[in-house]
């Protein structure tokens, strides 16, 4: 059960199965306007940091392009788009891309469109990143088989995402202040506990980092690795196709 939602209730913005999305639309379309200024009061900025690492990973270039999926607010993109790249950005939520769109901060070109079914053929991209949206979908697993589908044979899967920490009382410690504290931050700036206390409830229900590692090297991914960040409190997948 999730904080900001009282005892003994499932978090409102968490539903399973194929109804997820729509309840997932909802909370972006609730915190789009102060999404960013609230990932930087959780993380205490260092989700600036995480980023620029999966940037960095992602190695692109000049002439390569990418795609980012779940973009958000634009981060990612904007960042790979500074490296020369050709990207492509895709999210679901309107008030997210217009959000993103506004910020006019570097090259890319946003789309609507589901992870699930991305409106890309086969093995065109060079690079295909996801930050904090994996865990979101409704199968996760779906969502980085679509990945691996538009990359191209050596292109790399990148995938940013909170996680579960290995060692036992960090993660209790962990769990705690995503239970506790941070729907603080939500109701706060947002007058939305919920929607915070929601990052707890779809953590539990997600595979965290190793089993997304065991999902890329199921699909064939060579070099399949997980980079822990803060105890594995956040990680980094990165698989090549």
């Amino acid at each position: 059960m999730s904080a900001g939602d009282g005892p003994g209730r499932v978090n409102t913005y968490y539903q399973s199965g194929e109804a997820r999305a729509g309840r997932v639309q909802d909370l972006f379309g609730e915190i789009a306007p102060r999404y960013d200024l609230i990932n930087d009061l959780q993380s205490f900025g260092l989700h600036r940091a995480w980023k620029r690492k999966l940037v960095e990973l992602a190695a692109v270039r000049s002439a390569m392009t990418a795609l980012d999926v779940c973009c958000g607010t634009g981060d990612i993109a904007f960042a790979l788009s500074g490296r020369g790249a050709e990207v492509f950005a895709l999210d679901f939520s309107v008030p997210m891309l217009r959000v993103a769109v506004a910020r006019k901060e570097g090259i890319a070109s946003f789309i609507r469109g589901d992870a699930q079914q991305l409106p890309f053929p086969d093995n065109v991209f060079d690079a295909v990143t996801v930050g904090y949206g994996l865990r979101n979908l409704a199968s996760w697993q779906r969502g980085l088989e679509e990945m691996w589908r538009v990359a191209k044979p050596g292109g790399r899967l990148l995938v940013l995402e909170f996680g579960k920490p290995p060692n036992a009382l960090w993660r209790a410690l962990y769990f705690g202040y995503l239970r506790g504290a941070v729907p603080i931050f939500g109701r706060l700036f947002c007058n939305n506990a919920p929607a915070y206390a929601y990052i707890y409830e779809s953590l539990q229900h997600y595979a965290g980092q190793e089993g997304v590692a065991a999902h890329m090297r199921r699909l064939g991914c060579r070099e399949a690795r997980v980079i822990n960040l803060i105890g594995g409190a956040m990680s980094i997948n990165v698989g090549v196709k």
